[in-house]
């Protein structure tokens, strides 16, 4: 299992179950040209900023909180998502990884306040990754579920499993509902922005509404659902939006990518975006114990 560790961005790089030759050449030149578009925004923005440092991993914590309270909004069907992404040291080898890997899926089990739990190894072809290769979306009733999560025992146990081997962790929460019914199979496309300091609200706002409607008019999107990051902790690099879209076959987001109606979105994100970071995973592999609420 390859996996591209370096956190700068590059063009895109094709791993997992979406190789460039499943895809048309107009559909390839699309995907080039829209990522190209967007790291050329990234990549000014970041030139007028100091670089962040880099630390070790033995810097990281899973558990450093702040205080700030997120109300859930008043949808019976509305849950708390914990979307979660690592990155692994170089030395750490593909044994290691994968301990890693099956320590954190065994967590529903052992901690009932998850009541999904979903994970896959990065696919994108779109290369805005920001080297984190490993994906995992876990779902809480409630924030009373996460305040049981985040101090519970078997959730520290898996921080010392982990530790030795993380090289970076990005988390975003977010409030989202329950797909009915879910797709069979889930191709995760889960997008983060960061947007410039000077945005104006409004235009803010004009993005999100555009993102939302693209479901009405890209019937490839099998579910989609998008919120403002809540997290008490402070592993989320100042992205402030995720956008959770979901395919159900490589050729759905093949479709997606280079449609018009995608294209036209993001000249509307274009002058207010600062930083993109894309991963897609599929959900089938370490799904396990799901619960209904």
């Amino acid at each position: 299992m390859k996996r591209v560790l370096s956190k700068a961005f590059s063009l895109p790089h094709f791993r997992g179950v979406f190789k460039p030759a499943q895809m048309g050449f107009t559909s390839r030149a699309a995907v080039l040209t829209l990522a190209a578009s967007i790291l050329s925004l990234h990549c000014t923005a970041e030139d007028t900023k100091q670089a962040k440092p880099t630390t070790g991993s033995q810097n990281h914590t899973l558990v450093n909180t702040t205080n700030t309270p997120h109300p859930a909004p008043e949808k019976s069907d509305t849950v708390l998502r914990h979307a979660v992404f690592f990155s692994f040291n170089e030395n750490s080898s593909d044994a290691d990884v994968q301990k890693v890997v099956k320590a954190f899926a065994a967590l529903p089990k052992k901690i009932d306040a998850i009541i999904d739990f979903q994970s896959g190894i990065n696919n994108s072809p779109e290369g805005l990754d920001d080297g984190f290769t490993h994906c995992f979306l876990l779902t809480f009733k409630d924030e009373e579920g996460r305040e049981t999560y985040l101090p519970h025992p078997a959730h520290r146990e898996f921080g010392a499993t982990l530790r030795p081997h993380l090289n970076d962790v990005f988390v975003i929460d977010y409030w989202g509902e329950m797909p009915d019914p879910a797709p069979k199979r889930q191709l995760k496309h889960a997008v983060f922005f960061k947007f410039k300091e000077d945005a104006d609200p409004a235009a803010i706002k004009q993005v999100e509404e555009a993102f939302a409607a693209l479901p009405s008019k890209i019937d490839s999107i099998k579910s989609f659902e998008w919120g403002t990051n809540n997290s008490p902790e402070t592993h989320d690099d100042d992205f402030t939006h995720c956008f959770m879209v979901t395919f159900d076959s490589e050729e759905g987001r093949e479709k997606y990518l280079p449609h018009p109606d995608h294209l036209q979105f993001v000249e509307v994100l274009k002058p207010v975006l600062d930083k993109v970071r894309v991963l897609d995973f599929w959900e089938d592999g370490f799904r396990k114990n799901r619960k209904k609420k």
